[in-house]
């Protein structure tokens, strides 16, 4: 959030970046500076009148506000104040304030309204301000559709010559769409300007032909660039081969690029010459920033506090480089001599080694490549970024990420789900948690690639799969199911494909394997393909070829390239295994059967995620958020009040210390009542015998009381009894890859020591809840086991919703148990409720645009 005390950057519709911050009364000069710079119709609109100057006592007035009744937020361009938007409240404690903003004239145009808009209505809902009222001349149509086109209800009055505004500020879905809308826009451009730029700068070339940045100069070279390459020397006239320039804008070029091979102790030297040639941003190869200790941290904050003062993005530092294949473009800024054929996958790698290692085995295998970035330390750029440019980008139709860590893990299972819809995106991430990351043990590796599943992801555990499920998407069309028919040559190598199948998840459809037998010729395997590309019952397509003995086959019967393509013309996808010779152009090839029928499963499994619908997020009319703010008070959480404001209700229970407050509480509550010892980890362990059932009198709560007391402690729980049901446990933790996700699993020793649950990223779907209650190894039991009759997984899918709502809504909730929870037939019931909180943080990709 923006607070008195901070300031964030922001992109605008251009993709430059700007500087938000509240006003401070320091800002005095600075505002009277820009009121200079008005034209008198931008004057005349916003104050009514022509006003060709700020009298003190307003101005005084517009630089002291209290961050509550009264904000005021500053849009700064390098340290020019370029734009000013407020609020006041009308009136103490009024639920309405009047809403206001303005705008230089050289930046109007460029989204600056709107992104003010945003951050005034964001501290004024968190200061209890319910709505913006606003009065707009009728010729200031600008300003009217920067209200208009927010998804804002507008209520509109004309009276006096003066539209009179009034709407809610609360989030909806309209403003959030509206918003994310406008998110997408300005990074896909900002990244856009750097990967198909005008001409590139670089910085750090030597006239020796030595070093990182002569090589990546050289490559700019020759590698066809088609716009203007600069190199920058303080007294080199030429420098490979090039007219070098002291600074780039002596060279009098366009240039919308600056790559940055210089130390960092030169970098801001170069931030600053870039920006002085309207450089839009950088690539930085250089080492030695946050990667090499606290010092190098430092700089690297200060570089890319510099660059985006200046208005431009920062890729690196620590990385390989960017490309772009366009035709039109030809740009390879990157420490990789050779890049892919060109193509239409787009891949992103945050690490510079391993995008060197990446473009390689691409270029290798014949991977056609769209475009590149390789992020380094992800100062700035981040993979978030690149996803939002190749959703519209043209040239990409498969996205090819390499995952060190995330920096909003919120943002990226959200863009995912989007763009995945359209286009594949394959993840190299690992799926272990950092250690130290919350008490909680959170999701398994299983569980981690059920999350990335969830938001449409194929994860990936190697580089080579990696490669081989690019280069099936890149080269095939999606299956429409899991049947899989197999042919080959090799009874060996047809059976061994079957046994993965089966062990992927698909199934060989009825009637394959089929071996042709190894003395089969091309045409006779290529008669056998035709017939299972033509099989109704058949999805996809593995092809298998072992080499024949000798002398079996000879000629034209053996060249299988030259005869297989007219067998693979039916819309299935198809890979093969070749062990002897080449697969014909455009069907994926692997080494071995398992790699084939791996990268087909990965595929299978997306094209499923594809079919089935992305669910809505339910409307649960009777949440309470106003009230679940006020159960988390400044000094702790009232866990019952939290939960009950989401519709949770947890069964009451009263914790006693004495036998006499047992039978009071029970007599209070009613028989027959639970005895429970109070400890969290024991609350629920009848096997333990810290649970009793069915105390129907005072007498069996005073022996059970006495019991438990000798046994496990003086702090006991009372509770009255509820009908029995198949124990449940649902969790909230704080996942470092995905943030808040939720656990469902079944509740007893064993599901516990096997680690039995399923979780989903937050905020839960219909069908995100629906697929969670389904997804543990022991939810069998809900369906009716040996004749017991099924729960109610509706309710059970209602509650999942519920705890992912207040997990969406309540960032101060880091944390939440409920265990037990009894499924029955007619319903559940929460008999207990743990809850852990932290401090009130602004979460990742939740309220107004930053960077």
């Amino acid at each position: 959030m923006t607070t008195a005390d901070n300031a964030i950057d922001v992109l605008l519709s251009d993709g430059r970046t700007v500087q938000l911050r509240p006003i401070r009364p320091s800002d005095a000069p600075a505002i009277v500076a820009m009121h200079s710079r008005f034209s008198e119709r931008t004057r005349y609109l916003r104050y009514f009148s022509p006003y060709p100057r700020i009298p003190e006592r307003d101005l005084q007035r517009f630089v002291n506000v209290d961050h509550v009744d009264r904000e005021a937020f500053v849009v700064l361009a390098g340290e020019r104040i370029v734009a000013v938007g407020r609020y006041e409240r009308l009136g103490p404690a009024a639920p309405d304030a009047e809403v206001a903003f303005v705008v230089e004239d050289a930046y109007q145009g460029r989204g600056i309204g709107s992104v003010l808009l945003e951050h005034l209505a964001d501290a004024a809902r968190r200061a209890g301000i319910v709505n913006f009222v606003a009065e707009v001349l009728p010729a200031n149509g600008a300003m009217l559709r920067v209200f208009a086109d927010f998804g804002y209800q507008l209520q509109r009055q004309f009276a006096d010559g003066v539209v009179h505004l009034t709407f809610p500020i609360a989030p909806t879905e309209a403003t959030l769409e509206v918003q994310r809308g406008r998110e997408q826009r300005t990074e896909a451009r900002s990244i856009a300007r750097l990967l198909a730029p005008r001409g590139v700068v670089v910085y750090g070339a030597s006239a020796t032909g030595q070093g990182v940045g002569a090589a990546v100069l050289g490559h700019l070279r020759d590698g066809g660039y088609t716009g203007s390459v600069v190199p920058v020397h303080p007294t080199a006239v030429r420098v490979a081969g090039l007219p070098a320039y002291p600074s780039a804008a002596d060279a009098g070029l366009p240039v919308d690029l600056a790559v940055v091979a210089v130390p960092p102790e030169s970098a801001p030297e170069v931030v600053a010459d870039a920006a002085k040639a309207g450089v839009h941003g950088l690539v930085v190869i250089s080492a030695g920033f946050a990667e090499s200790g606290v010092e190098g941290a430092a700089a690297q904050r200060a570089l890319v506090r510099a660059a985006h003062a200046a208005g431009m993005r920062v890729i690196g530092p620590n990385c390989l480089g960017v490309a772009n294949t366009d035709p039109t473009v030809r740009l390879n800024a990157t420490l990789a001599p050779r890049l892919p054929v060109p193509g239409r996958v787009g891949i992103f790698s945050q690490s510079g080694a391993f995008g060197v290692a990446l473009l390689a085995e691409a270029d290798r295998r014949g991977l056609g490549l769209s475009s590149f970035v390789s992020a380094g330390n992800r100062a700035d750029v981040s993979g978030n970024d690149l996803l939002q440019y190749w959703q519209d980008d043209p040239a990409t139709d498969v996205i090819m990420l390499y995952l060190e860590t995330f920096g909003n893990p919120r943002k990226f299972a959200r863009l995912a789900r989007r763009i995945g819809r359209d286009k594949p995106v394959v993840a190299l991430a690992s799926p272990t948690r950092p250690p130290g990351v919350g008490d909680s043990v959170g999701p398994d590796e299983a569980a981690v690639s059920a999350l990335f599943a969830q938001s449409g992801v194929i994860r990936v555990d190697t580089v080579a799969e990696l490669l081989d499920v690019g280069v099936l998407l890149a080269n095939q069309p999606l299956p429409a199911g899991d049947r899989v028919g197999i042919v080959g040559n090799s009874s060996a190598l047809t059976g061994l494909a079957a046994t993965a199948c089966a062990a992927a998840g698909l199934t060989v459809a009825a009637g394959y394997p089929r071996d042709v037998g190894p003395q089969a010729g091309a045409i006779e395997f290529a008669e056998a393909l035709t017939v299972a590309a033509a099989d109704e019952s058949v999805d996809a397509l593995v092809a298998l070829f072992a080499p024949p003995l000798p002398g079996q086959i000879i000629g034209t019967e053996a060249d299988f390239a030259a005869t297989l393509p007219a067998a693979l013309t039916a819309d299935k996808p198809a890979v093969a295994t070749f062990l002897v010779g080449r697969a014909p152009a455009g069907v994926p090839s692997y080494p071995s059967v398992e790699e084939a029928v791996r990268a087909l499963a990965r595929v299978t499994a997306y094209a499923d995620w594809l079919r089935r619908p992305p669910g809505a997020l339910p409307d649960l009319s009777d949440v309470d958020p106003i009230a679940a703010q006020a159960a988390l008070r400044g000094d702790g959480v009232d866990s019952d009040a939290l939960l009950a404001a989401y519709g949770i209700e947890v069964v009451q229970s009263v914790s006693v210390g004495s036998a006499d407050e047992a039978v009071e509480a029970a007599t209070r509550l009613g028989f027959p009542v639970a005895l429970k010892v109070a400890a969290s980890g024991l609350r629920h362990r009848l096997d333990l015998g810290a649970v009793r059932l069915d105390l129907a009198d005072d007498a069996a709560v005073r022996r059970t009381y006495a019991e438990l007391a000798a046994a496990f402690g003086a702090d006991v729980l009372v509770q009255p009894m509820v009908p029995p049901g198949v124990a449940c446990v649902v969790e909230l933790v704080e996942d470092p890859a995905f943030g808040p996700v939720v656990g469902f699993g079944l509740g007893g020793v064993a599901t516990e020591l096997l680690g039995d649950r399923a979780w989903r990223a937050v905020p839960l779907t219909d069908r995100d809840a629906a697929e969670l209650v389904d997804a543990p190894r022991a939810a069998p039991l809900l369906h009716g086991h040996r004749g017991a009759e099924p729960v109610d997984r509706a309710a059970l899918a209602d509650l999942l919703v519920r705890v992912g709502r207040l997990a969406d809504e309540q960032p101060r909730v880091r944390s939440l148990t409920l265990n037990p929870v009894l499924a029955r037939p007619d319903g559940l019931s929460v008999l207990h409720a743990s809850v852990g909180v932290g401090s009130a943080v602004a979460r990742p990709d939740t309220g107004p645009r930053r960077l």
